[in-house]
Protein backbone atom coordinates (compact mmCIF):
# COMPACT_ATOMS: atom_id res chain seq x y z
CA UNK A 1 0.00 0.00 0.00
CA UNK A 2 1.35 3.54 -1.22
CA UNK A 3 0.69 5.67 2.06
CA UNK A 4 3.37 7.76 4.13
CA UNK A 5 1.88 7.68 7.78
CA UNK A 6 4.07 10.65 10.25
CA UNK A 7 3.39 9.63 13.99
CA UNK A 8 4.17 12.39 16.36
CA UNK A 9 5.06 11.76 20.18
CA UNK A 10 6.92 14.21 22.07
CA UNK A 11 6.97 12.89 25.52
CA UNK A 12 10.02 12.77 27.19
CA UNK A 13 9.47 9.72 29.21
CA UNK A 14 8.02 5.76 28.12
CA UNK A 15 4.12 5.36 29.93
CA UNK A 16 1.15 3.52 28.18
CA UNK A 17 1.10 5.77 25.74
CA UNK A 18 4.56 5.51 24.16
CA UNK A 19 4.00 1.43 24.65
CA UNK A 20 1.15 2.00 22.46
CA UNK A 21 2.41 3.84 19.86
CA UNK A 22 4.78 1.31 19.70
CA UNK A 23 3.35 -1.44 19.37
CA UNK A 24 1.29 0.15 16.73
CA UNK A 25 3.99 1.54 14.66
CA UNK A 26 5.21 -2.21 15.16
CA UNK A 27 1.76 -3.84 13.40
CA UNK A 28 1.41 -1.65 11.10
CA UNK A 29 5.41 -2.36 9.71
CA UNK A 30 3.90 -5.87 9.27
CA UNK A 31 1.61 -4.27 6.31
CA UNK A 32 4.48 -2.75 4.96
CA UNK A 33 4.09 0.95 5.14
CA UNK A 34 6.09 3.57 4.91
CA UNK A 35 6.05 5.06 8.45
CA UNK A 36 8.15 8.11 10.33
CA UNK A 37 8.60 8.69 14.07
CA UNK A 38 9.08 12.50 14.93
CA UNK A 39 10.09 12.38 18.35
CA UNK A 40 12.49 13.68 21.10
CA UNK A 41 16.41 12.37 20.47
CA UNK A 42 17.00 10.23 23.35
CA UNK A 43 13.87 9.87 24.28
CA UNK A 44 12.70 5.89 24.96
CA UNK A 45 10.36 5.46 22.11
CA UNK A 46 12.58 6.43 19.54
CA UNK A 47 15.79 3.94 20.73
CA UNK A 48 13.00 1.49 21.29
CA UNK A 49 12.27 1.43 17.44
CA UNK A 50 15.78 1.84 16.34
CA UNK A 51 15.16 -1.89 15.23
CA UNK A 52 11.88 -1.21 13.13
CA UNK A 53 11.41 -0.56 9.99
CA UNK A 54 10.36 3.01 10.40
CA UNK A 55 12.18 6.46 9.93
CA UNK A 56 13.31 8.74 12.79
CA UNK A 57 12.74 12.12 13.08
CA UNK A 58 14.34 13.50 15.73
CA UNK A 59 13.10 17.27 16.94
CA UNK A 60 13.34 19.57 19.93
CA UNK A 61 9.33 20.83 20.27
CA UNK A 62 6.89 21.60 18.90
CA UNK A 63 8.23 23.95 15.39
CA UNK A 64 10.49 21.30 14.40
CA UNK A 65 8.06 18.95 15.05
CA UNK A 66 6.14 20.72 12.38
CA UNK A 67 9.05 20.91 10.27
CA UNK A 68 9.29 17.17 10.55
CA UNK A 69 6.06 15.88 9.23
CA UNK A 70 6.85 17.09 5.50
CA UNK A 71 6.20 14.71 2.61
CA UNK A 72 3.98 12.74 4.46
CA UNK A 73 0.44 11.12 3.52
CA UNK A 74 -1.07 11.62 6.74
CA UNK A 75 0.09 13.00 10.16
CA UNK A 76 -0.91 11.02 13.76
CA UNK A 77 -0.40 12.56 16.90
CA UNK A 78 -0.39 10.35 19.87
CA UNK A 79 -0.23 12.68 22.43
CA UNK A 80 -1.75 16.19 23.28
CA UNK A 81 1.40 18.81 22.00
CA UNK A 82 1.71 16.77 18.73
CA UNK A 83 -1.70 17.77 17.84
CA UNK A 84 -0.60 21.15 17.20
CA UNK A 85 2.45 20.37 15.22
CA UNK A 86 -0.51 18.04 12.50
CA UNK A 87 -2.78 20.91 12.75
CA UNK A 88 -0.05 23.32 11.14
CA UNK A 89 1.17 20.95 9.02
CA UNK A 90 -2.84 20.79 7.95
CA UNK A 91 -2.94 24.80 7.35
CA UNK A 92 0.12 24.72 5.27
CA UNK A 93 -0.08 22.00 3.34
CA UNK A 94 -3.81 20.06 3.47
CA UNK A 95 -2.21 16.88 5.18
CA UNK A 96 -4.68 15.15 6.97
CA UNK A 97 -4.24 14.37 10.48
CA UNK A 98 -5.88 11.71 13.11
CA UNK A 99 -5.35 12.26 17.14
CA UNK A 100 -5.48 10.10 19.84
CA UNK A 101 -7.05 10.93 23.13
CA UNK A 102 -5.66 8.83 25.68
CA UNK A 103 -6.89 10.80 29.04
CA UNK A 104 -10.18 11.78 30.33
CA UNK A 105 -9.55 15.36 31.20
CA UNK A 106 -11.40 18.00 29.59
CA UNK A 107 -10.00 19.47 26.94
CA UNK A 108 -8.56 22.83 27.60
CA UNK A 109 -11.21 25.63 26.17
CA UNK A 110 -8.98 27.78 24.15
CA UNK A 111 -9.43 28.72 20.41
CA UNK A 112 -6.36 26.76 19.12
CA UNK A 113 -7.37 23.43 20.58
CA UNK A 114 -10.86 23.72 19.90
CA UNK A 115 -9.40 24.80 16.19
CA UNK A 116 -6.81 21.78 16.69
CA UNK A 117 -9.19 18.87 17.48
CA UNK A 118 -12.50 19.88 15.25
CA UNK A 119 -9.60 19.84 12.44
CA UNK A 120 -8.68 16.56 12.65
CA UNK A 121 -9.50 14.23 10.25
CA UNK A 122 -10.54 11.91 13.37
CA UNK A 123 -10.29 11.96 16.77
CA UNK A 124 -9.75 8.20 18.51
CA UNK A 125 -10.70 7.76 22.12
CA UNK A 126 -8.99 5.20 23.72
CA UNK A 127 -12.19 3.94 25.73
CA UNK A 128 -15.65 5.23 25.33
CA UNK A 129 -15.68 8.17 28.25
CA UNK A 130 -12.86 9.69 27.10
CA UNK A 131 -14.62 10.07 23.54
CA UNK A 132 -17.68 11.45 25.61
CA UNK A 133 -15.35 13.53 26.92
CA UNK A 134 -14.09 14.73 23.22
CA UNK A 135 -17.71 15.60 22.51
CA UNK A 136 -18.87 17.40 24.96
CA UNK A 137 -15.97 19.90 24.25
CA UNK A 138 -17.22 20.25 20.78
CA UNK A 139 -19.88 18.18 19.23
CA UNK A 140 -17.62 19.00 15.52
CA UNK A 141 -15.29 16.53 15.84
CA UNK A 142 -15.47 13.67 14.26
CA UNK A 143 -14.89 11.14 17.53
CA UNK A 144 -14.45 7.20 17.56
CA UNK A 145 -13.18 4.59 19.56
CA UNK A 146 -9.92 2.51 19.57
CA UNK A 147 -9.15 0.78 22.52
CA UNK A 148 -5.69 0.23 23.09
CA UNK A 149 -3.83 -3.18 22.41
CA UNK A 150 -2.73 -6.09 25.40
CA UNK A 151 1.30 -5.99 24.35
CA UNK A 152 2.02 -9.61 24.25
CA UNK A 153 4.87 -9.28 26.83
CA UNK A 154 6.91 -11.94 26.88
CA UNK A 155 7.78 -13.88 29.87
CA UNK A 156 10.50 -16.05 30.79
CA UNK A 157 9.62 -18.47 33.19
CA UNK A 158 13.18 -18.79 35.24
CA UNK A 159 12.95 -14.61 35.47
CA UNK A 160 9.44 -15.11 36.70
CA UNK A 161 10.21 -17.77 39.20
CA UNK A 162 13.52 -16.38 40.44
CA UNK A 163 10.74 -12.78 41.09
CA UNK A 164 8.91 -15.40 43.02
CA UNK A 165 11.52 -16.57 45.00
CA UNK A 166 12.55 -13.35 46.42
CA UNK A 167 9.34 -13.24 48.41
CA UNK A 168 9.38 -16.84 49.76
CA UNK A 169 6.16 -18.22 51.05
CA UNK A 170 4.50 -14.82 49.75
CA UNK A 171 0.96 -13.99 47.76
CA UNK A 172 2.37 -11.08 45.64
CA UNK A 173 -0.12 -8.49 45.44
CA UNK A 174 1.39 -6.16 42.47
CA UNK A 175 0.71 -2.76 40.44
CA UNK A 176 2.28 -2.00 37.62
CA UNK A 177 2.48 1.66 36.33
CA UNK A 178 3.92 5.15 36.35
CA UNK A 179 4.79 6.11 40.13
CA UNK A 180 2.47 8.84 39.74
CA UNK A 181 0.07 9.12 42.96
CA UNK A 182 -2.15 11.97 41.97
CA UNK A 183 -3.18 9.89 38.95
CA UNK A 184 -2.31 6.03 40.19
CA UNK A 185 -3.94 6.54 44.03
CA UNK A 186 -0.80 4.73 44.68
CA UNK A 187 -0.86 5.60 48.46
CA UNK A 188 -4.17 4.00 48.93
CA UNK A 189 -1.70 0.39 48.57
CA UNK A 190 0.53 1.63 51.16
CA UNK A 191 -2.27 2.65 53.72
CA UNK A 192 -3.93 -1.21 52.48
CA UNK A 193 -0.65 -2.86 53.22
CA UNK A 194 0.10 -1.12 56.83
CA UNK A 195 -3.39 -2.30 58.10
CA UNK A 196 -2.57 -5.59 56.88
CA UNK A 197 1.13 -6.45 57.55
CA UNK A 198 0.20 -7.65 60.76
CA UNK A 199 -3.26 -9.44 59.91
CA UNK A 200 -1.80 -11.44 56.69
CA UNK A 201 1.91 -11.17 57.09
CA UNK A 202 1.45 -13.67 54.12
CA UNK A 203 0.62 -10.86 51.84
CA UNK A 204 3.57 -9.08 49.43
CA UNK A 205 2.91 -5.68 48.35
CA UNK A 206 5.31 -5.00 45.10
CA UNK A 207 5.26 -2.16 42.96
CA UNK A 208 6.96 -2.12 39.51
CA UNK A 209 7.46 1.28 37.62
CA UNK A 210 9.25 4.49 38.24
CA UNK A 211 8.06 8.15 38.36
CA UNK A 212 7.75 11.79 39.80
CA UNK A 213 6.20 10.21 43.04
CA UNK A 214 8.82 7.11 43.82
CA UNK A 215 11.14 8.99 46.20
CA UNK A 216 7.61 9.86 48.15
CA UNK A 217 6.01 6.40 48.10
CA UNK A 218 9.16 4.54 49.04
CA UNK A 219 9.35 6.82 52.06
CA UNK A 220 5.77 6.47 52.80
CA UNK A 221 6.46 2.10 52.79
CA UNK A 222 9.63 2.83 54.40
CA UNK A 223 8.98 0.81 57.77
CA UNK A 224 6.47 -2.16 55.76
CA UNK A 225 8.34 -5.42 55.40
CA UNK A 226 5.76 -6.55 52.95
CA UNK A 227 5.92 -3.21 50.58
CA UNK A 228 8.83 -3.53 47.73
CA UNK A 229 9.10 -1.12 44.94
CA UNK A 230 11.73 -3.02 41.67
CA UNK A 231 11.80 0.42 39.99
CA UNK A 232 11.21 0.78 36.09
CA UNK A 233 11.76 -2.50 34.38
CA UNK A 234 11.77 -3.94 30.45
CA UNK A 235 10.88 -7.22 31.30
CA UNK A 236 6.86 -6.42 32.80
CA UNK A 237 6.16 -9.72 31.52
CA UNK A 238 8.09 -11.51 33.98
CA UNK A 239 6.68 -9.52 37.00
CA UNK A 240 3.14 -10.09 35.76
CA UNK A 241 3.74 -13.86 35.95
CA UNK A 242 4.79 -13.69 39.30
CA UNK A 243 1.80 -11.68 40.99
CA UNK A 244 -0.81 -13.64 42.26
CA UNK A 245 -3.29 -10.56 42.13
CA UNK A 246 -2.76 -7.01 40.12
CA UNK A 247 -4.43 -3.92 41.84
CA UNK A 248 -5.47 -0.78 39.79
CA UNK A 249 -6.92 1.82 42.41
CA UNK A 250 -6.71 4.86 39.86
CA UNK A 251 -8.06 8.17 41.15
CA UNK A 252 -8.14 8.70 36.78
CA UNK A 253 -7.42 6.53 34.24
CA UNK A 254 -8.31 7.03 30.40
CA UNK A 255 -8.43 3.22 29.74
CA UNK A 256 -5.40 1.21 31.61
CA UNK A 257 -3.98 -0.65 28.65
CA UNK A 258 -1.97 -2.72 31.39
CA UNK A 259 -5.44 -4.13 32.50
CA UNK A 260 -5.11 -6.20 29.70
CA UNK A 261 -1.54 -7.42 30.07
CA UNK A 262 -2.47 -8.61 33.34
CA UNK A 263 -5.68 -10.45 31.85
CA UNK A 264 -3.54 -12.00 29.26
CA UNK A 265 -1.32 -13.98 32.41
CA UNK A 266 -5.21 -15.00 33.67
CA UNK A 267 -4.65 -12.52 36.89
CA UNK A 268 -7.11 -11.68 38.89
CA UNK A 269 -7.85 -8.01 38.91
CA UNK A 270 -8.89 -5.05 41.50
CA UNK A 271 -9.51 -1.84 39.44
CA UNK A 272 -11.38 1.96 40.13
CA UNK A 273 -14.49 2.25 38.73
CA UNK A 274 -13.13 5.40 37.06
CA UNK A 275 -12.59 6.40 32.77
CA UNK A 276 -12.24 3.56 30.68
CA UNK A 277 -11.59 0.84 32.94
CA UNK A 278 -15.27 -0.40 33.37
CA UNK A 279 -15.12 -1.27 29.74
CA UNK A 280 -12.22 -3.73 30.14
CA UNK A 281 -12.80 -4.70 33.88
CA UNK A 282 -16.66 -6.39 34.28
CA UNK A 283 -17.52 -6.20 37.59
CA UNK A 284 -18.04 -9.66 39.27
CA UNK A 285 -17.02 -11.59 35.75
CA UNK A 286 -12.90 -10.31 35.02
CA UNK A 287 -12.59 -8.47 37.91
CA UNK A 288 -13.90 -6.49 41.15
CA UNK A 289 -14.40 -3.00 40.64
CA UNK A 290 -13.89 -0.32 43.85
CA UNK A 291 -14.50 3.60 44.58
CA UNK A 292 -10.85 5.32 44.01
CA UNK A 293 -9.93 6.89 46.88
CA UNK A 294 -11.25 3.98 48.98
CA UNK A 295 -9.04 1.90 51.02
CA UNK A 296 -11.84 0.10 52.48
CA UNK A 297 -12.92 -1.34 49.55
CA UNK A 298 -9.48 -1.96 48.44
CA UNK A 299 -8.96 -4.12 51.43
CA UNK A 300 -12.03 -5.92 50.95
CA UNK A 301 -11.60 -6.94 47.70
CA UNK A 302 -8.04 -8.15 48.27
CA UNK A 303 -9.47 -10.13 50.82
CA UNK A 304 -12.33 -11.69 49.20
CA UNK A 305 -9.91 -12.70 46.33
CA UNK A 306 -7.39 -14.07 48.72
CA UNK A 307 -9.96 -16.35 50.50
CA UNK A 308 -11.78 -18.08 47.57
CA UNK A 309 -9.34 -19.47 45.08
CA UNK A 310 -12.14 -20.61 42.78
CA UNK A 311 -13.34 -17.38 42.42
CA UNK A 312 -9.44 -15.84 40.99
CA UNK A 313 -9.16 -18.84 38.88
CA UNK A 314 -12.41 -17.90 37.35
CA UNK A 315 -11.87 -14.04 37.02
CA UNK A 316 -8.59 -14.85 35.41
CA UNK A 317 -10.06 -16.78 32.45
CA UNK A 318 -12.50 -14.74 31.89
CA UNK A 319 -10.11 -12.15 31.79
CA UNK A 320 -7.76 -14.00 29.05
CA UNK A 321 -10.59 -14.55 27.13
CA UNK A 322 -11.87 -11.09 26.93
CA UNK A 323 -8.59 -9.77 26.21
CA UNK A 324 -7.87 -11.70 22.55
CA UNK A 325 -9.52 -9.52 20.92
CA UNK A 326 -7.48 -6.50 22.09
CA UNK A 327 -4.33 -7.12 20.02
CA UNK A 328 -1.87 -5.11 18.25
CA UNK A 329 -2.89 -6.07 14.73
CA UNK A 330 -6.49 -5.40 15.62
CA UNK A 331 -5.72 -1.87 16.53
CA UNK A 332 -3.67 -1.32 13.82
CA UNK A 333 -6.48 -2.11 10.62
CA UNK A 334 -8.62 -0.01 13.35
CA UNK A 335 -6.32 2.85 12.58
CA UNK A 336 -5.53 1.73 8.86
CA UNK A 337 -9.18 2.03 7.99
CA UNK A 338 -9.28 6.04 9.88
CA UNK A 339 -5.59 6.75 7.27
CA UNK A 340 -7.55 5.52 3.96
CA UNK A 341 -10.78 7.69 5.20
CA UNK A 342 -8.31 10.76 6.12
CA UNK A 343 -6.46 10.84 2.50
CA UNK A 344 -9.68 9.33 0.39
CA UNK A 345 -7.66 6.06 -0.42
CA UNK A 346 -10.65 3.70 0.83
Amino acid sequence: MNMRIAHINLAKGYRGGERQAELLIRALSALELEQVLIARANCPLSERLVDADVEIRHCRGLLSAFRATRGVDVVHSHEGRGVYAAWLRKEVSGTPYVVTRRVNNPLGDSWLTRRAYTRASFVASVAADVARIVQTFDDRIRSCVIHSSSSGLPVDPATAKSIRDGFPGKWIIGNVGALDNAQKGQEYIIEVARRMQESHPEFQFLFVGGGDDEAMLRELGRDLPNVAFAGWVDNVGDYLAAFDLFILPSNKEGIGGILLDAMDRALPIIASRVGGLPEIVIDGENGILIDPRSPDQLERAILRLYDDPDLRRAMGARGKEFSRDFTADAMAAKYLELYKQATGDE
